[in-house]
């Protein structure tokens, strides 16, 4: 599997990383390929170029934040058919996920078991995993 993390901050980024290597645990078989991007723009880059089977993204505010990732990505030409799951800094922020398309969001904190669980049952349900 192959795991696109996008946060500007490395922290966020780190404790994404963890989560998703938690499937590997939980699955058997190799970790997943981890990706990072530090901001929306480059994560829609890497993600067009690489193709990865999960994006986890951090809400970022700027033009290209993770709301704008996930929408794009999902009315691209050919969109995206992967796994979106976005951080939110606010609760308030649901309907912007909801918008965006993405498959599933955490308010931030983030249980890294919960994001892992949550990612796992999303590719299986889309035979990614």
């Amino acid at each position: 599997m192959k795991v696109l993390l996008v946060s500007p901050d490395p922290k966020s980024r780190q404790v994404m990383g963890l989560a998703v290597r938690g499937i590997a645990r939980k699955i058997g078989g190799l970790p997943p390929v981890l990706l990072e991007a530090t901001d929306g723009e480059r994560g829609i880059a890497v993600a067009r170029g690489e193709q990865p089977d999960v994006i986890v993204a951090d809400e970022i505010a700027s033009r290209a934040g993770a709301f704008a990732l996930a929408h794009d990505l999902r009315n691209d030409m050919e969109p995206f058919p992967g796994v979106i799951v976005i951080l939110l800094d606010r609760p308030q922020d649901v309907w912007l996920a909801k918008w965006s398309q993405a498959d599933a969001w955490f308010v931030k904190p983030v249980d890294p078991f919960a994001l892992a669980d949550r990612v796992l049952e999303l590719t299986r349900a889309k035979e990614i995993a």
